[in-house]
């Protein structure tokens, strides 16, 4: 059986483990160690403050364990918060991962109050609509040419692809749907 884990020091980890354990096959569990992280087969990096997650990270020693484990493989699909901690470059800012080769812009759709849901049909994800969930959403500026761009959304990228890194700049784990799961559980 195949070991989920969802980062769990900041953020919407407890919905992506809802929506986990939904899925038949998997182990999903919460990463909040070294050896939590060392433990799991695919890693989950949810929405929610890039800034106190990169923290955190730093704080439990996880930093430079997740960035080997990248390097060496390790499937992982950052959503939100989790898609500005992947990115090599954040406008404005030092990046935290810099792992994969895209630009990205924090809160580019603006504030909380300018956060807004839409439907879409992404076909990589599937061939009926997704439900879009943005929340103070990044966006990709720019995708080096190894990324695959899997999602555009008025002229913006919002979701990509680079190797076994999957990036969304919306949130999955705040609908029903589990087209995106599923996705990065075949990466």
């Amino acid at each position: 059986m195949e070991k989920i884990g969802v980062l769990a020091l900041q953020g919407s980890f407890a919905e992506h483990l809802q929506i986990l354990g939904r899925i038949p096959g998997i182990e999903a569990t919460a990463v909040k160690t070294i050896d939590e992280l060392n433990a799991v087969d695919r890693l989950i990096l949810p929405g929610g403050e890039s800034t106190a997650i990169g923290k955190l990270l730093v704080k439990t020693g996880m930093f430079p364990v997740l960035r080997q484990r990248i390097g060496e493989g390790l499937p992982v699909w950052g959503t939100c918060a989790g898609l500005i901690l992947l990115a090599h470059e954040i406008v404005g800012e030092t990046p935290y991962l810099d792992v994969m080769n895209i630009t990205v812009r924090r809160n580019a759709y603006g504030s909380q109050l300018d956060s807004f849901c839409c439907e879409q049909i992404i076909p990589a994800f599937g061939s009926d609509p997704l439900p879009l969930v943005f929340i103070r959403a990044p966006w990709i500026e720019k995708a080096g040419q190894e990324v695959e761009v899997l999602a555009g959304h008025d002229g913006r990228i919002i979701a990509a692809k680079q190797g076994r890194l999957l990036v969304t700049s919306f949130h999955p784990e705040l609908t029903d749907d589990k087209k995106v799961y599923n996705y990065f559980l075949r990466l």
